[in-house]
């Protein structure tokens, strides 16, 4: 039987007693609280059309409703996105401002992720852009500009904890994925490489590129190679690139995402941070490993 999962953002939590007991009023099912406040599961939601009740009555609050499976709840398996994703900013976005042109290469970037422009040639174009630019400055950027999104640690973490695989596949770069996947706590992490002259720049990248099909296949693979039913996998981004993964895995979120993708994926989380995933798990605040 389903649970009609009910998440608020933490940092501003907008899911009261009140709230959560109009939704089952008008859905039916028992009310658990995962964490008061921030999320909750009714369980077995009776009133057809519960998710579509659930979001009207919730109207312009600041809270996700998704409707998910119980059997398979727990994934064995995550596999992240990181730019807007696992990390607040577009990496690229940010080495182009130490040009000075990070609003040309921003509209190309948001354009490539809503889908408008194929990924590969964007990322040359883009790429090329950058020819130039010096590893001090990159390592500068990577060390004063990008953030972690919140929840993201504890995500990671507690799925590892509690015996799943993490790995970050980016369609950014090794020069942030590695350092950040680091950090966050993933078992691995795959992206693009930038090429060098020395210490600058090259303004191209070594192919074959990281794109939305290796997003997808190495959720397959991560699934063969561990012997896990896909079903039993999670996958999280933002933009058209992640979409493939989105579809394949047991549990697709779109997070934040551009209109597109949260229109296609499975689950969309526009309000909550990271631990979002976790709830969707079923994890109680008190099992998060932070």
């Amino acid at each position: 039987m389903p649970v009609l999962s009910l998440i608020a953002n933490p940092a501003d939590p907008e899911l009261d007693a009140a709230l959560a007991a109009a939704v089952v009023q008008q859905t039916g099912g028992e009310l658990n609280w995962l964490n008061h406040g921030v999320a909750c599961d009714i369980s077995e939601p009776t009133a057809p059309q519960a998710l579509q009740i659930a979001r009207d009555v919730i109207g312009t609050k600041s809270v996700d409703a998704n409707l998910v499976p119980t059997e398979g709840r727990r994934k064995l398996i995550l596999v992240a996105d990181m730019d807007s994703t696992m990390i607040e900013q577009e990496c690229i976005d940010e080495l182009a401002a130490a040009l000075g042109i990070k609003d040309k290469v921003a509209e190309i970037t948001d354009r490539a992720m809503r889908g408008e422009l194929d990924f590969g040639e964007a990322l040359d174009t883009r790429v090329a852009l950058l020819k130039g630019l010096e590893r001090s400055v990159i390592e500068e950027i990577r060390r004063e500009a990008i953030t972690l999104a919140p929840g993201g640690r504890a995500l990671v973490q507690t799925m590892k904890a509690y015996g799943a695989y993490t790995s970050l596949v980016s369609g950014g770069f090794t020069f942030f994925a590695d350092y950040f996947g680091k950090r966050i706590g993933f078992d691995e992490a795959i992206a693009n490489v930038l090429e060098f002259d020395g210490d600058v720049l090259t303004g191209t990248v070594a192919k074959p590129i990281v794109d939305k099909n290796t997003k997808r296949e190495r959720l397959l693979a991560l699934a063969a190679e561990r012997g896990v039913d896909p079903s039993l996998t999670i996958a999280v981004g933002d933009g058209a690139n992640d979409l493939d993964m989105i579809r394949v895995a047991g549990f697709g979120v779109a997070l934040h995402a551009k209109p597109t993708v949260a229109a296609e994926a499975g689950i969309r989380i526009d309000h909550g941070d990271l631990t979002a995933l976790l709830y969707l798990q079923g994890f109680y605040d008190d099992d998060f490993v932070r």
